[in-house]
């Protein structure tokens, strides 16, 4: 064999082989769930951008912030919120404790199966619900509570688990994030706690990365153990203007990505967008009646309707769900 053939098989035929898979590979690694388009292209572009040194977008790694809300962007929402069907439940499992529901509302009409009914007082009413499932325990004891519910309930529509119910793309671009230097966060109108319970092991988001709404809790010495009791009281609403006070209470940093999909996210998103450099917002709109619900402007449950407007407004990028998702949830294959 010559020096020049030698040169070439040592040198030259594994930098060709690698240009030769590389398009492949990037193609299956990097955001596969999301077809080719303008969505999937601005967050790879937005990207990019902010990760390479020497660009006049670069952003340190230590600001690399995303924050995304959890119900309807991470995972689904309908026909209603995944952590209102635990309380549902947990209140029936309560009811032989508590003879005074029989009678009283909206506990009187849950126990008789008409959950509209028994939300018709509205945002009161689920918060007396909501307050009824989620005191009166430990920490410990609600943890555990959480854990057992999700290791047997279903959703009333698919029959999945509801950690089946986790949407793949939303679990790449996480990944796409962090195998950036992002660090992620959950900001969720639901229940920090509740979303602390399952947040590490479905999304790889650790529960100091958790920021949700609270109730209050108190320290107390319980036998010869120190707890923390839940209280039936509201401590933080982390909804709509409460998002961006939060974020600030809990990381000290704006963030520089935010992703969410209703009016309940449009703080935040404007937050994250109004800051100096560049900054990326998306929403995801459910347009998939097949594979998953549409639904947007009219909806009781995750109505995106100023968002929208927005989002046209501000150049935001908005996900249409059918046409730029090849896949929707992670159990699909």
């Amino acid at each position: 064999m010559t020096i020049l053939a030698r040169v070439a098989r040592r040198y030259l035929l594994p930098l060709f082989l690698l240009m030769a898979i590389a398009p492949s590979a990037q193609g299956t690694e990097v955001l596969a769930s999301w077809n080719e388009g303008e969505a999937k292209q601005s967050i790879v572009r937005f990207v990019e951008s902010v990760t390479k040194e020497g660009s006049a977008d670069f952003v340190p790694v230590p600001e690399r912030i995303a924050v995304f809300d959890n119900d309807g962007t991470l995972w689904g929402e309908q026909p209603m919120y995944f952590q209102l069907l635990f309380a549902l439940d947990r209140v029936k499992a309560l009811a032989p404790q508590h003879p005074e529901w029989n009678t009283q509302e909206p506990f009187a009409s849950l126990l008789k199966g008409d959950v509209k009914a028994a939300l018709t007082g509205g945002e009161h009413a689920i918060l007396e619900i909501v307050m009824a499932a989620h005191s009166g325990m430990t920490t410990d004891e609600f943890e555990q509570i959480v854990r057992d519910w999700f290791a047997s309930a279903k959703h009333p529509k698919t029959g999945k688990p509801y950690t089946e119910m986790i949407y793949q793309p939303m679990l790449e671009l996480l990944d796409y994030l962090r195998a950036n230097g992002f660090k992620t966060f959950i900001a969720s109108g639901g229940g920090i706690e509740f979303v602390r319970v399952f947040s590490e092991q479905v999304y790889g988001i650790p529960p100091e990365q958790v920021i949700g709404s609270s109730g209050k809790m108190k320290f107390e010495l319980k036998g010869d153990q120190m707890v923390l009791n839940k209280l039936p009281e509201v401590d933080f609403i982390d909804d709509k203007a409460g998002k961006p006070v939060a974020i600030q209470k809990h990381i000290g940093r704006r963030p520089i990505a935010a992703f969410g999909n209703s009016d309940g996210d449009l703080q935040m998103l404007q937050w994250t967008c109004a800051g100096p450099g560049r900054r990326f917002c998306l929403y995801v709109h459910h347009t998939d009646a097949e594979r998953e619900w549409a639904y947007d402007r009219q909806s009781s449950i995750g109505r995106l309707d100023k968002g929208l407007d927005a989002a046209a407004d501000s150049g935001w990028t908005v996900v249409d769900m059918k046409k730029d998702w090849n896949r929707v949830f992670a159990s699909e294959k």
